[in-house]
């Protein structure tokens, strides 16, 4: 992994929100390891290419490049990662833009109340825009002062602390502004729509656990 170099601009704030009680959700382990869950293949991506849009219900469409990205008030997120298969990483730090900072950019509409968030590769996943707007959810470029290595979602993720982890997309390319929310990548394969680690929202109700956890961990790329 490679560490934040000097001309990689330097975080102006740090967001470390007092963590939920009890700390660790229901169900989940306490682990010092990031264990690599991804289904497919990891895409090759090259920042001069990079495109991250902001579109759907915004008053003006938006399209940064990798430079513009980084222009932007950069931000230190200490938070805490919670995967559906049943462990939860402590005292992440992470480097970014606030999701709030990006998608005022293109100013929302009132009836804008879901996002798709794209990612390169084709996967998608659907979240509520008033948990987006947390303070602490950031577009992430950097784990515990090194960039993200390409199989964890290099050059971009996202991090939804109060959200499961394949909320948590990798690769992210377009954060797409609804009034209806619609299922994304898991969410049509048995994943809960909201995803919330303190209530065991990880799967559809009428899903069989034992099926779906499978279906959560069948990857090459674990």
């Amino acid at each position: 992994m490679k560490k934040m170099t000097a001309t990689t601009k330097a975080p102006r704030r740090v967001i470390a929100r007092k963590p939920r009680q009890p700390r660790i959700p229901p169900g989940q382990t306490a682990t010092d390891k990031f264990p690599l869950l991804t289904y497919g293949r990891t895409p090759a991506i090259d920042l001069a290419e990079w495109r991250l849009g902001v579109f759907g219900l915004v008053e003006a469409d938006v399209e940064l490049t990798w430079e513009a990205f980084l222009a932007l008030p950069q931000t230190r997120v200490v938070a805490d990662f919670h995967c559906g298969t049943l462990w939860s990483r402590l005292d992440n730090h992470w480097v970014g833009v606030l999701f709030r900072d990006v998608v005022g950019l293109a100013r929302p509409r009132e009836d804008a109340r879901f996002v798709m968030v794209h990612s390169y590769g084709g996967y998608s996943t659907n979240l509520d825009l008033a948990t987006l707007m947390e303070e602490d959810v950031i577009l992430a470029r950097a784990h515990n002062a090194e960039e993200l290595t390409p199989d964890h979602g290099w050059p971009l993720r996202l991090v939804v602390p109060s959200r499961y982890g394949w909320k948590n997309a990798k690769w992210v390319c377009g954060l797409e502004l609804a009034a209806e929310d619609s299922p994304g990548f898991w969410e049509k394969r048995g994943f809960h729509m909201r995803g919330d680690p303190w209530k065991e929202e990880r799967f559809w109700p009428e899903m069989d656990a034992s099926l779906a956890l499978t279906l959560a961990i069948c990857s090459d790329k674990l």
